[in-house]
């Protein structure tokens, strides 16, 4: 075999061995470098796990956790249903309806009872004796009769809402035919007193100094000087009020109470238009 050959079988070996180290050395960087643990801390790891305590596995924790399920449930003693007991409305409470029905009866007791009461009270309260609705002084006798003559044959009693004219002494016999009892007692005393109110409407009826008669502005119902109808569309005479005449002169209108006037085609004093009308 030639020099030659044997040289380059030498370098065939030579390099063989140098790539088997190579590529030997090559791992083991690798291995290390990829966070392979040395011998001794894997010995060191295998001492520790010795000395730690088992724990229970996962299945072990699961099973166990059944357990004490299952035995802590206590069975229930049986027990009778209970009787059903209806509940009290009252202490249920109140529903609308009832709320409303309920105020309404107390609003309408509550109205009667005050009613009721009013009506009691006004029983016994004693009548009003002074104003409209109660016993007027309109003055003395003699001065009312004095003003009459004087000032065109009337006089006005303003709080008696009355007028008082003279009532002639020769037509009471007529009179007493046809007026009340205490109408008539009041015309022998020469006055009388007449409501101010039409019987027609209401309406105030007022004086007529030319005519003498008492004239109605509203509908044109006209009456002579003592109050009874002439003409118009009343149904009556005008009403009238009756007084009483004191000791001292001093004349008192009863005017808690309206005497109705006299009939159509009353003429107890024959009085007759005087003058010009004034409606």
């Amino acid at each position: 075999m030639s020099s030659a050959a044997v040289i380059a079988i030498v370098v065939g070996i030579v390099v063989v061995l140098g790539a088997i180290s190579f590529l030997t050395v090559a791992r083991r960087s690798d291995v290390r470098g990829a966070g392979a643990l040395s011998r001794e801390t894997k010995r060191r790891d295998r001492d520790a796990e010795i000395d730690l305590p088992a724990g229970p596995t996962g299945r072990e924790v699961e099973r166990a956790a059944v357990a004490e399920q299952r035995g802590g449930l206590v069975k229930a003693e049986s027990m009778a249903p209970a009787v059903f007991v209806p509940p009290d409305p009252e202490a249920v409470g109140v529903s609308r309806r009832q709320f409303f029905n309920r105020a309404t009866v107390g609003l309408m007791g509550a109205g009667l009872t005050s009613f009721a009461a009013a009506g009691f009270v006004a029983f016994l309260w004693p009548i009003a004796s002074g104003g409209f609705g109660g016993k007027v002084n309109v003055g003395k006798r003699d001065e009312i009769i004095g003003s009459i003559r004087s000032s065109g044959g009337f006089f006005y009693a303003a709080e008696a809402r009355a007028w008082l004219t003279e009532y002639p002494s020769a037509a009471m016999p007529k009179a007493e035919a046809v007026y009340s009892p205490a109408v008539v007692a009041s015309l022998e005393q020469g006055l009388i007193a007449t409501y101010q109110k039409c019987p027609h409407l209401g309406c105030r009826v007022p004086s007529c100094t030319s005519s003498q008669w008492f004239e109605c502005p509203c509908h044109g119902s006209q009456y002579n000087r003592v109050g009874e109808k002439k003409a118009g569309p009343a149904p009556r005479g005008m009403d009238h009020f009756a007084f009483t005449v004191s000791a001292g002169g001093d004349v008192v209108v009863d005017t808690g109470i309206i005497y109705q006037g006299v009939p159509i085609g009353t003429n107890t004093t024959g009085q007759e238009a005087e003058g010009p009308h004034c409606i």
